[in-house]
């Protein structure tokens, strides 16, 4: 059962160019079961374009947490990185790189430009899920909640495992 708490679902940006990889991102956020409502972009342009709410996204939501690849067509997720952190109006949206790349500069120079996790592809579905989880984690702690939908949504957590 899904469960919906706050007043609205996560917003997630999944900034992706390999549609099968954007499937398998898209069916572990289905397999949480956590209210969500997820946007895909293609490069980095566009990613930035939607976070700035521009041309054809101006009236997109601001998202809680992006999905990052770092191999991008047009602008790379390490430049798409480099213009959220320096953005007064978007560095605070938690970043998760989704990359293939295993090497440790991309790791360091990711680390150190303020990311929030790094998870290399193949993704292991339990490490995404878990990074998932503590991000979700402190999108409702940031929420203003009522105590008994706090108390609820732990009590739901402790049940089902999440």
């Amino acid at each position: 059962m899904i469960r919906r708490f706050g007043s609205r679902p996560m917003e997630i940006l999944l900034v992706e160019d390999n549609f099968a990889d954007a499937g398998l991102t898209i069916q572990a956020l289905k397999n949480i079961q956590m209210q969500h409502r997820l946007t895909l972009t293609v490069d980095g342009v566009e990613a930035m374009a939607f976070l700035r709410q521009e041309s054809i996204f101006h009236r997109a939501p601001r998202p809680d947490l992006v999905l990052l690849d770092l191999g991008l067509a047009k602008k790379d997720g390490r430049e798409v990185l480099a213009e959220i952190r320096a953005d007064e109006n978007l560095k605070s949206i938690p970043v998760v790189i989704l990359t293939a790349s295993a090497r440790d500069t991309d790791y360091l120079k990711s680390q150190l430009m303020g990311v929030d996790a790094y998870l290399v592809k193949p993704v292991n579905m339990n490490d995404f899920l878990n990074v998932i989880r503590q991000l979700r984690g402190r999108w409702l702690a940031n929420m203003s909640l009522p105590q008994e939908v706090q108390d609820e949504y732990a009590a739901a957590t402790v049940h089902s495992g999440l």
